[in-house]
């Protein structure tokens, strides 16, 4: 049985997916159904640029989840890989409707429009320039909770994603987490600002929650009982109703992705796939525990390489 893993914002390039692009009508048929729901070119945006538009949260999102399903149906469709191998369905952060949509509970669609909003939402929610997010590396969360409660007078900073043993992602506002910085690297700890441009998942997104509530219950769920691990829990659900309040939970909650991982470990899962561009979270797997088998799709090739390792 296999885990599949769809990365969050911070994975896009300029031409990701081109070479199923070029190579399969169905990918193209896809990128072309997308321009026409979005009402939008994301398919030139997404093979030609400009970086500094894709990198944009409201055409990030729904460009990150274009590809992951792009590929998702070219290893479903073209390579036969049996879906029903699949015990667990996960993604990072937008990731996380990625496995929604190729689970079966939301329509291509529908998850189109939604991340469009989402991500809009989530741009306005902070002015441009007020928030932002640090990577902090090499510490445990237990230090750096610590650290945010006895300073919780001097800054208001907030873990946004436990993403492996080691690496943590803050978010807060740029002046409180300038202090924050300077106290971890007294304490030796390395730190880095992201080049986002809101903070995502914290108590700040309060606006994007409240948009999003009302989006998100407007949905039309199916129940395809296939398993969805859950951010905000980091465990496994498949309820409509509970999926439904965990996304809207999921814009200001911390991205439990440490822990969904290691549920998933304990569930007997010890081979994972990662859709989508990059493979940051192939790395962040790894770091979590080095004995399972963790492959990332990115082109063909890696596909063929999949389709001889477990033979479907």
């Amino acid at each position: 049985m296999f885990s599949l893993i769809f990365p969050g914002q911070g994975s896009q390039t300029v031409g990701m997916c081109k070479e199923f692009y070029d190579k399969f009508d169905q990918v193209k048929n896809i990128f072309r159904k997308a321009d026409e729901v979005l009402n939008f070119p994301i398919t030139k945006l997404i093979i030609e640029g400009p970086k500094e538009e894709l990198d944009l949260t409201v055409n990030t999102q729904p460009a990150i989840f274009l590809v992951g399903y792009s590929i998702f149906t070219i290893l479903t469709d073209e390579f036969k890989f049996d879906d029903n191998k699949v015990k667990y369905f996960a993604g990072h952060s937008l990731g996380e409707y990625t496995a929604l949509s190729t689970a079966g509970f939301l329509s291509f669609e529908e998850t189109l429009t939604i991340l469009k909003k989402r991500g809009k939402a989530m741009q306005s929610s902070v002015p441009k320039g007020e928030g932002g997010m640090i990577a902090v590396l090499g510490s445990k969360i237990e230090f750096v909770e610590n650290l945010l409660m006895e300073n919780q007078s001097k800054y208001e900073c907030f873990i946004a994603n436990d993403n492996s043993e080691g690496q943590l992602v803050l978010s807060g506002r740029i002046e409180d987490l300038k202090k924050l910085s300077l106290d971890l690297k007294k304490n030796s700890i390395k730190n880095i600002f992201l080049p986002v441009s809101a903070p995502f998942h914290c108590k700040l997104m309060n606006k994007a929650t409240t948009i999003m509530k009302t989006e998100i219950e407007k949905l039309n769920f199916l129940s395809p009982k296939k398993n969805l691990i859950s951010n905000v829990t980091g465990k496994m659900t498949n309820e409509v109703y509970e999926i439904k309040n965990l996304l809207i939970q999921q814009i200001e909650s911390k991205v439990k992705w440490r822990e969904s991982i290691k549920y998933m470990i304990d569930n007997g899962i010890k081979d994972f796939i990662e859709i989508g561009p990059g493979k940051v979270l192939s790395g962040l797997v790894k770091r979590i525990d080095r004995g399972v088998k963790v492959s990332a799709i990115n082109n063909e090739e890696d596909i063929n390489i999949l389709k001889n390792t477990y033979g479907f």
